[in-house]
């Protein structure tokens, strides 16, 4: 491609295309000029090109999808004296304002002024070039390669799932969706010295792919014998069973709730112990029923995850250098640039057997 600045551009929903765009100039003096090199297609890149509205985030201009990127350093601004020309880095896509009280006490993700790559009205991360804050650019050792750089961005919102719930070693977790960030979520917490990881699907090839992440167990839930059976009743039931199988007592310490199903956030709330902690990172409905009497009676902790806590990009980069994460075995498709939308097509299938998708950056 004879272009300057190819991007995969979102004209409007369900619109994308490749355009020529001018090469971003560095103005901060703390910033820096990344060649991507890698990229992988998030649900939220998909949400936004078909239904064009993310909550409140809604595209109102043509947008560069992308934000899970990796890439090699091309230009640093005249400030910048960690990294140089040549350096490899990660990228974590949301730059607070630094200013604000939640910057100011350590919660930068929660920063309402967030520059986040791909959210209204932010471009992202899908062209050749893409400018980036230095501080936010993580270099990786030479053990790791962009694709594995690129998977930072996945393993990080794990991290950041398994802080929010504050897992401690010898605890037992049970994760709900063996997605990708299901599967890291379970990975993060092995890791971590969980003594009992649960992981619970209703797609069987994605169990298969939890076991190989070294999970304790995996649990397929029943599906309910006719429309007439009172959901939460159902849900109560399963949670029952999920616990009586893997000799859970009263429930697991921790619960990470990573499918967004309504009926797993019910389930996950009674499979919780008395005074457990449940994390919601899964984004389904809007607005689902909730057993919140449960959670009253049972003392539960409930917390929301939104992408990454501070700490946590690095906290990705050792756990896949130092290889106690593997996260090439999670890419089943890889695509080069001119074949994005192909690449989006695939993910909007929603196949069982595609589990993360990877765009090559322009040469």
């Amino acid at each position: 491609m004879k272009m300057t600045n190819p991007s995969f551009v979102l004209r409007a929903v369900k619109d994308v295309a490749l355009e020529d765009r001018p090469t971003p100039q560095l103005k901060d003096p703390n910033d820096v000029l990344v060649h991507v090199g890698q990229t992988g297609i998030c649900g939220s890149d998909v949400h936004y090109w078909q239904r064009g509205r993310i909550g409140s985030y809604i595209l109102t201009a043509p947008m560069v999808l992308g934000h899970e990127s990796a890439g090699t350093v091309v230009q640093v601004g005249r400030d910048v004296t960690t990294l140089r020309p040549g350096d490899k880095v990660a990228m974590e896509p949301g730059v607070p304002c630094r200013r604000c009280d939640q910057c100011r006490r350590g919660t930068y993700h929660l920063c309402g002024q967030m520059v986040f790559a791909a959210t209204p009205p932010y471009d992202g991360t899908l062209a050749k070039y893409y400018i980036n804050a230095a501080d936010f650019c993580y270099k990786i050792p030479d053990s790791m390669d962009l694709e594995q750089a690129a998977m930072v961005e996945p393993l990080s919102v794990a991290v950041a799932v398994a802080k929010t719930a504050d897992l401690r070693a010898h605890q037992t977790v049970v994760v709900l969706g063996c997605g990708p960030i299901g599967v890291l979520c379970q990975a993060v917490a092995k890791s971590w010295g969980a003594k009992k990881v649960i992981g619970v699907d209703v797609v069987d090839s994605r169990l298969q792919v939890a076991k190989s992440y070294g999970v304790d167990g995996v649990f397929k839930p029943r599906q309910a014998e006719d429309a007439t059976v009172d959901p939460m009743q159902h849900a109560e039931d399963v949670a029952e069973e999920l616990k009586a199988a893997f000799d859970l007592g009263e429930g697991a310490d921790a619960v990470l709730e990573c499918s967004g199903a309504e009926s797993c956030v019910q389930m996950g709330i009674y499979a919780a112990k008395h005074g457990g902690t449940f994390v919601q990172a899964g984004m389904g409905k809007e607005v689902v029923s909730f057993p919140i009497t449960t959670v009253c009676i049972r003392g539960l902790t409930i917390k929301g995850s939104i992408r990454y806590l501070a700490g946590c990009y690095p906290a990705a980069i050792d756990l896949i250098s130092s290889g106690k994460v593997d996260v090439k075995r999670l890419v089943t498709n890889r695509f080069k640039f001119e074949d994005a939308e192909k690449a989006f097509e695939l993910v909007k299938e929603g196949r069982s057997d595609v589990f993360k998708v990877l765009i090559e950056g322009v040469q």
